[in-house]
């Protein structure tokens, strides 16, 4: 027992924790300067957010003790089992939760509420990490990869029915650790040119979109095979037939616009394209090229569909917004609008303590929550904001640097897992305050208000310290 607690006091990167207990330090300043009410300026008055943080603070480190004093074999052997939990929790929010701003997902205990998907992001962390780290665990083989997207898929499908997009969409950031476990490079750049593909879509003509999608098809196929001749052969082909459809039925009184010109241009040579790749064993045409194809024409087709019908109207006017399709600086783009005056008003230094005309006067909406990154920008400055943001850097590559020297797969994985959450939430609530990123309400780790954030962050970064140790012992 002895050798175990000089091994926690000894082992534990405690560098880390002095990082985590700094980030806590300016949460509570910045929710006190965020909340600050002249009638009400003490620190503790029950009237104000930073009592409440404090007590919230207060409870993450017995928290990060309580971690820390269970045996890390605890976390790979009942992963299963806390993964069941939490989302028997966020099924139980769907049926029993109550709603604020819009979304169904807090649990209410009477005398506090809790917000169950924060610890399905833990939950999720641990189960991948067991399901990836398994030693018959191969990317590549289907029995393999489904049950590791699964794991996945099941908690985003879950809090996308509470509508709380921003967290569903925190799950996406666990491509990143299952890249690190085997998942090829080509399939992650793939996933990102499809999102960027969706925006361009949104920007540019279908048949515009469609051209760009060819070309670039065909460059990937001109360097998979080196068959220079074959691919212009198959994109003259398909020009001819594009421009024949489109001009040449004029005359018979009929008009077929371009971009059906296009795909049915494409829909002809497509067979032939795999028929071509099949015969000279070209693989990769077969296997991602295509595909690829074909995903990326099925969204540039549907895209306004699914913008127009899935998407809520307050995503659509944010999304619009920040590609500065449309804009309403008094409606629907008031608080991103609100946030940039707030930051670009700090200046180098920032207006100082308790100074932020737009913080105290509550001009910006969730400014203790989503938008708490304001005060930071509006009273400590660009300096003070590169601070934080330094902050989370050094954490991040602690982080990773912590999760590479492990022994285990699991602890690799999990340390991945770890990195991947926070990076996603750092980067999209920092980006969405300064307009760079939509608007989808995630909370800013450590800093931001809010009990059930700060646990389940507490939580997750302590298990893998306490992982880290455990390899010592």
């Amino acid at each position: 027992m002895r050798r175990r607690s000089n091994n926690l006091l000894t082992k534990i990167s405690w560098s880390t924790i002095m990082i985590w207990l700094l980030l806590m330090i300016i949460g509570l300043v910045c929710v006190y300067a965020s909340g600050f009410n002249e009638e009400h300026p003490r620190f503790f008055d029950a009237r104000n957010h930073s009592r409440l943080q404090t007590i919230w603070v207060g409870m993450a480190c017995i928290i990060a003790v309580f971690v820390v004093v269970i045996e890390s074999r605890f976390y790979h052997l009942f992963a299963g089992f806390l993964y069941f939990l939490a989302l028997l929790l966020i099924v139980a929010t769907l049926i029993f939760g109550h709603e604020i701003n819009g979304s169904k997902s807090w649990l209410s205990f009477g005398f506090m509420s809790l917000q169950p998907v924060e610890f399905m992001k833990v939950a999720t962390a641990l189960m991948l990490a067991k399901v990836a780290g398994a030693h018959s665990f191969r990317m590549q083989s289907a029995r393999s990869a489904i049950p590791a997207f699964a794991v996945i898929l099941l908690p985003f499908a879950l809090t996308l029915l509470q509508h709380d997009t921003g967290s569903a969409l925190v799950f996406t950031s666990f491509i990143i650790v299952l890249y690190r476990a085997g998942l090829k490079a080509r399939f992650v750049v793939s996933c990102l040119f499809l999102v960027f593909l969706f925006i361009l879509s949104l920007l540019v003509e279908p048949a515009t979109v469609t051209i760009f999608i060819g070309l670039l098809c065909c460059c990937l196929f001109m360097i998979s095979s080196r068959r220079y001749k074959a691919c212009f052969t198959a994109i003259g082909i398909i020009a001819a037939i594009t421009l024949t459809l489109h001009f040449g039925l004029r005359p018979l009184d009929a008009d077929l616009p371009l971009f059906e010109s296009l795909i049915v241009a494409h829909a002809v040579m497509l067979p032939v394209i795999v028929i071509y790749a099949w015969r000279r064993k070209l693989r990769y045409v077969a296997a991602f090229v295509v595909p690829l194809f074909v995903v990326s024409v099925g969204i540039n087709y549907s895209v306004d569909y699914v913008f127009d019908n899935v998407l809520k109207e307050h995503q659509r006017r944010r999304i619009n917004d920040l590609l500065g399709i449309e804009s309403d600086l008094k409606g629907w783009g008031y608080n991103v609008h609100q946030s940039k005056v707030a930051i670009g008003s700090g200046g180098i230094l920032g207006k100082g303590f308790l100074e932020g005309t737009q913080t105290k006067g509550n001009f910006v909406p969730e400014q203790t929550t989503d938008f708490i990154f304001c005060t930071v920008g509006e009273e400590w400055g660009f300096l003070g904001a590169v601070v934080v943001v330094g902050l989370y850097l050094i954490l991040l590559i602690r982080i990773v640097n912590i999760a590479e020297r492990q022994k285990s797969t699991f602890a690799k994985l999990y340390g991945y897992g770890v990195a991947a959450i926070f990076f996603f939430h750092i980067a999209v609530n920092i980006g969405m305050t300064i307009g760079i990123m939509p608007v989808v309400g995630i909370p800013l780790p450590f800093i931001s208000y809010g009990g059930s954030s700060l646990w389940a962050f507490t939580i997750l970064l302590f298990v893998l310290l306490k992982l880290d140790v455990g390899k010592y012992e």
